[in-house]
C-alpha cells in the first residue's frame, strides 16, 4: 500500500466525493436491469445539457473498450484508422481495436508532440488506394493528448474538414477531455461536436470515478445496433446504474470540470517549481495534467530511489501525472527532490 501520493498515473487516485455519493445513493433498493433504470436515464439526458444536443449515449468499464467499440462501429473489417505514432490505440491497447473490428488496421502517422496534423493524416490517407491495401475509413485523436498536449479549437477543425474531404469519420479519445476543456476554457460542445467530432469517448476514470467511461455518438446514425455492440462485447453492465450514477454526481455538481482545474493547476505548479533547474527541462508545453521532464539518467535514478514512482515511455524523460485530488504540499515535495537530485547528479 503507498503510503503517500505518487505522481506515475492519474489512474493511481481514488474516488471523488461527489461519484461517490451517486453511488451510495444508487445502492438504495432496487432497479431495473441493463439500463433500463432511471441513473441511467439521467446520466444520459446530463450529457446531452452538457454538450448542447440530442446525443447518443452508451457507457462502458473502460477506456480500451470504448474506444475500441466506437471505432468497431465507424469500421468493416477491410477498413483502416489512422492515428498519431504515440496514440494509445496504437501503443497501450493490446491490439483491441483491431481484435473489436475483426481486423481493421490502425495507420500510424508521425507526430514529433503527439499531435496528428492534417497534412499527416492526408498524406497516410493518400499512400495508397488500390484493392491490397485496407481503405481508410476513419481518424481517431486523443484530446488531451498522450503526451499532454491540446487541440485548440482551430486545429480540431482543420483536422475535421481533411476529414471530411477524404470521407473519413473523426472520433475523439477523450480519456482526459475534462482536462482539455479546462486548459481551454472551453465547453464541451465547442470542443467536440460542433468543431466537427463524430464520437467521442469521454473518460471518467481519470477525472475521479472507480470504474466508467461514456461514448457519445453526435451522428446518432453511426449509432446503429452499437447497444448489440456493447452486449456482445461484454460491456452491458447488468447493474448498469453503478456505472451510470457515478457520471450523474460529477455532471451535476461540475465536478468533472473542477477536478480537472485542479489536475492541470498542479502540473502546472511542478513545472514551475523546477523551471529553473539546471540539466532538467521539459520535452512538451505543459498544457493540461502531465509534465514530461528530461533529466540525466543519474537525477532520474536518485529520484526512483527516493520513492519517486514515473515511466519513461513517452520521451525518454519522466512522466508526472495529476489527478483530482493530487495534494499541493506533495507536489512541492517532489519538485524539492528534483531539485536537490539534479544538483547531486551534477556536483
Amino acid at each position: 500500500m503507498l503510503s503517500e501520493q505518487q505522481f506515475a498515473s492519474d489512474n493511481y487516485s481514488g474516488i471523488c466525493p461527489e461519484a461517490w455519493a451517486a453511488m451510495e445513493q444508487a445502492n438504495a433498493g432496487h432497479a431495473p436491469a441493463y439500463g433500463a433504470d432511471a441513473w441511467t436515464q439521467r446520466a444520459s439526458d446530463a450529457f446531452r445539457e452538457l454538450f448542447e444536443t440530442d446525443c447518443d449515449v452508451f457507457f462502458a468499464f473502460n477506456g480500451t473498450a470504448a474506444n475500441s467499440m466506437a471505432l468497431a462501429a465507424l469500421c468493416r473489417s477491410y477498413h483502416s484508422v489512422i492515428c498519431a505514432e504515440s496514440a494509445h490505440v496504437e501503443t497501450d491497447e493490446c491490439g483491441a481495436p483491431e481484435f473489436f473490428s475483426n481486423g481493421s488496421k490502425l495507420l500510424v502517422a508521425p507526430s514529433a508532440d503527439g499531435l496528428l496534423t492534417p497534412d499527416a493524416m492526408r498524406a497516410v490517407a493518400e499512400r495508397r488506394s488500390d484493392i491490397h491495401y485496407p481503405k481508410p475509413r476513419a481518424v481517431t485523436i486523443t484530446q488531451s493528448t498522450e503526451t499532454g498536449r491540446v487541440y485548440s479549437v482551430a486545429e480540431l477543425q482543420a483536422l475535421s474538414e481533411t476529414c471530411r474531404s477524404l470521407g473519413l469519420r473523426l472520433h475523439m479519445d477523450g480519456a482526459r477531455f475534462a482536462n482539455a476543456c479546462a486548459a481551454l476554457s472551453l465547453s464541451p460542445a465547442e470542443l467536440t461536436w460542433k468543431a466537427g467530432i463524430d464520437v467521442l469517448c469521454f473518460g471518467g476514470t481519470k477525472n475521479g470515478m472507480a470504474v466508467g467511461e461514456a461514448i457519445l455518438f453526435f451522428d446518432r446514425a453511426l449509432a446503429e445496433d452499437f447497444d448489440y455492440r456493447c452486449k456482445q462485447a461484454g460491456q452491458l453492465a447488468s447493474k448498469m446504474r453503478y456505472l451510470s450514477a457515478p457520471w450523474v454526481g460529477m455532471l451535476e455538481s461540475g465536478a468533472w470540470l473542477n477536478n480537472a482545474r485542479h489536475a492541470n493547476a498542479c502540473a502546472r505548479r511542478l513545472a514551475d517549481a523546477v523551471a529553473d533547474v539546471p540539466g532538467v527541462a521539459a520535452i512538451f508545453p505543459v498544457e493540461a495534467n502531465a509534465v514530461f521532464l528530461s533529466a540525466p539518467p543519474a537525477t532520474l535514478e536518485a529520484l526512483r530511489l527516493k520513492g519517486w514512482r514515473f515511466y519513461t515511455f513517452i520521451g525518454g524523460g519522466a512522466r508526472f501525472m495529476f489527478a483530482w485530488d493530487t495534494a499541493p504540499e506533495r507536489v512541492d515535495a517532489l519538485a524539492r527532490d528534483i531539485r536537490e537530485c539534479a544538483a547531486l547528479a551534477a556536483a
